[in-house]
């Protein structure tokens, strides 16, 4: 294995960790007001998860996130995660989140304290997500703020959209009324 190929991966690559739970239903996060989010009050619904930053071209995607939140409270939950991870686009304290949220999009969803979604720092619950020995699905990386992972009522991620995929796009909608 050549040297900066192996420098790369130790700097870069994810910690390991022997706290992932094997479903999602294990995972309790920390929100902005720092009240727990039981994952397993979710069961029987579907979780949208999205990494979220309130600097960024995809920001408004917020508007759409709540209205959803809105229309299938019954059915689906939505959990943001902000992060700082591209480009410096979430720079703020969780205050501060809690406050741009609310303040610009009366955002109501639950969302977590900031976390690492990408590299060394990697939070359990994105390492869930994006790997497939844990999640059963496939591997994935997060390509950007906003990118959404859909789990379903049986706590299976079952689908993977792109930063650039509006959270009110037909597939999307299609996969959350999906059966």
């Amino acid at each position: 294995m050549p040297l900066h190929f192996l420098l790369f991966s130790l700097l870069f690559a994810p910690k390991p960790q022997n706290n992932i739970p094997e479903t999602i239903y294990g995972f309790k996060e920390v929100a902005l007001d720092g009240s727990i989010i039981d994952f397993s009050a979710f069961k029987g619904k579907k979780i949208l998860i999205v990494n979220t930053a309130s600097k960024c071209g995809f920001t408004p995607q917020y508007e759409a996130l709540e209205k959803i939140y809105e229309q299938y409270k019954g059915k689906l939950v939505i959990i943001g995660f902000p992060a700082n991870n591209f480009l410096f686009q979430e720079p703020g304290s969780n205050e501060k989140i809690a406050g741009f949220c609310q303040r610009n999009y009366g955002v109501t969803f639950p969302i977590a304290a900031k976390i690492s979604v990408k590299g060394r720092n990697m939070a359990p619950i994105y390492q869930w997500l994006t790997r497939k020995k844990y999640n059963g699905l496939q591997d994935s990386k997060v390509k950007w703020n906003f990118q959404k992972y859909l789990i379903n009522e049986k706590g299976q991620l079952t689908d993977i959209f792109s930063p650039s995929t509006p959270p009110d796009a037909p597939e999307v909608i299609a996969a959350i009324e999906k059966i």
